[in-house]
């Protein structure tokens, strides 16, 4: 969802956790990325020395420097316009031929990682990054991108000593992506002194970056001061008003002041400004779920899926939305159990997916044999209570004494009976499976929906499932994400230059901007 980093394709995107049974962690920055502006070419220290004439090589004829060097910016002009037009493949085959042509181009090599992450190539990401600090150690988009990747591997340290040894390189100690960076990695390590120090330091040389202010906002959540978290993101946002960040985060202030009205604007405010901005959608879909409103809670879940298909939090947060819609609808428990699966083939033995399978398969007669598998391996969990081992013992023997029943014939639907299901074919209880009650089941709760429910979207709100608190933690771009858009090379130079007014090309807080010259 998505999703950033920095580059001359810049900038990263994020992503998040949540605990269903303890607390509600919906975090991730999406970021975009910017891409290379042009074949930038790493110039050598070392001069050229002519041989005597005695030892020079007959001479062969070659095409002159200007025809070489234009046919690499054509070539990186073709590319590009692949990138923009979404063809990552020609994009990619572009910029190969560039590097073809200039090895030592720095933005060409720089998009090919950004292109590489995109297609969810990390390893080649990673390759292309270290190529490019090779050529210049001080490459600040590929520092960026490559820290924020180890930050989200969970690698701090390695993330932390590349900030801080290209901090180190002259010219850039004060530079507002690294520091601003590594502020966010400094607190994804629990690090909050050192993170609002590096905040601060970018606020020396420049007073008004809003990256700077929005860390340290970030800072101050953590701590648990939201109102100086709020007054900390309110001056970030006077001098970035677009930013759709900045409004996920005082949405998230403002649940923790239990404020949901306001909270609710926020989240509406930054999906408003980005269609795409994947938090967004998870916090609406979270306060809809604290509602009730499974429908709505689907719908949003379901755009941030979208936005990022490859996402288990995503699809996990989905899982629990179709899961509340059994009981009306036994065939959302069979697409509720489908999707806890995906989340298991990255996540294996998750107890929220094993044991949510298995209760969601056990809606309808067609995912009874699945329900039992599940249901096994969910009781088998150092995880699941005695109290819910005992319901799961209950629920598998009724459901095999079902199975040796033969299915009833078909009938046609009643429209009282149309979706409602067995009794024994719900199952369901402890806690792997959300609140529910009939009262509350599909929607919000009286005197609330229209305080709550965005007007004509059911995108929802934030907060954790009914009965399980509304501890948050906002998006934030300290998961960082992968570059998604190539950098006009037209400007040339690499793009990780501070732009006129003193930030970052690649939006110094949170690895996120517009590419560099626009």
């Amino acid at each position: 969802m998505k999703p950033f980093r920095m580059d001359s394709f810049q900038v990263g995107a994020g992503k998040t956790q949540m605990n269903w049974f303890r607390s509600l962690l919906v975090g991730s920055l999406a970021f975009t990325a910017a891409c290379a502006s042009g074949p930038q070419k790493k110039q050598t220290d070392v001069p050229e020395v002519t041989p005597p004439a005695a030892q020079q090589p007959a001479p062969k004829p070659v095409p002159p420097p200007t025809q070489k060097s234009g046919s690499a910016e054509s070539a990186f002009a073709a590319a590009l316009q692949s990138y923009e037009a979404g063809d990552l493949d020609g994009a990619r085959k572009g910029f190969e031929a560039v590097v073809e042509v200039l090895p030592q181009s720095l933005n060409a090599q720089f998009n090919l990682g950004v292109i590489a992450e995109r297609q969810g190539r990390p390893d080649d990401a990673r390759v292309a990054y270290e190529k490019v600090l090779l050529l210049d150690p001080a490459h600040v988009p590929a520092v960026v991108n490559l820290g924020v990747m180890y930050r989200e591997q969970g690698r701090l340290d390695e993330a932390i000593a590349l900030f801080e040894r290209a901090l180190k390189t002259p010219g850039r100690e004060y530079d507002a992506s690294l520091l601003n960076s590594l502020s966010i990695t400094y607190r994804v390590a629990g690090r909050l002194d050192a993170s609002e120090a590096a905040a601060r330091r970018v606020l020396v040389r420049n007073k008004d970056n809003p990256g700077a202010y929005k860390n340290l906002a970030h800072v101050a959540y953590a701590r648990e001061k939201y109102r100086l978290a709020e007054l900390l993101a309110g001056n970030a946002r006077k001098h970035s008003e677009k930013d759709p960040a900045l409004y996920n985060l005082l949405g998230m202030v403002y649940l923790k002041l239990d404020d949901r009205a306001r909270a609710l604007v926020q989240f509406q405010k930054a999906i408003s400004l980005d269609a795409k901005f994947t938090p967004g959608y998870l916090n609406l879909g979270a306060l809809a779920l604290s509602y009730r409103d499974y429908v709505g809670a689907e719908r949003s879940f379901g755009k941030a899926a979208e936005l990022e298909p490859g996402s288990p939090d995503a699809t996990l947060y989905l899982a629990w939305a179709l899961d509340g819609q059994k009981g009306r609808d036994p065939k959302k428990g069979l697409a509720a159990g489908e999707a806890f699966e995906k989340v298991l083939a990255t996540r294996t033995d998750l107890p929220e997916a094993v044991c949510g399978a298995g209760w969601a398969y056990a809606s309808d007669r067609a995912g009874w044999q699945k329900a039992i598998t599940f249901l096994d391996r969910c009781k088998g969990l150092e995880t699941t209570s005695d109290n819910d081992k005992q319901m799961i013992i209950a629920k598998v023997q009724g459901l095999e004494n079902m199975l040796k029943t033969p299915a009833p014939e078909a009938a046609p639907a009643t429209a009282e009976g149309e979706g409602a299901p067995a009794d024994e074919a719900i199952g369901g209880g402890g806690a792997q499976q959300p609140a529910q009650g009939a009262e509350g089941a599909e929607g919000a709760e009286p005197g609330q929906g229209a305080e709550v429910a965005p007007e004509g979207d059911a995108t929802g709100g934030a907060g954790a499932p009914p009965g399980q608190g509304t501890e948050a933690m906002p998006a934030d771009d300290a998961t960082g994400g992968a570059g998604t858009r190539p950098e006009d090379d037209a400007m040339g130079g690499s793009g990780s230059e501070p732009t006129p007014d003193g930030a970052p090309a690649g939006e110094a807080a949170g690895e996120q901007g517009a590419p560099a010259g626009e």
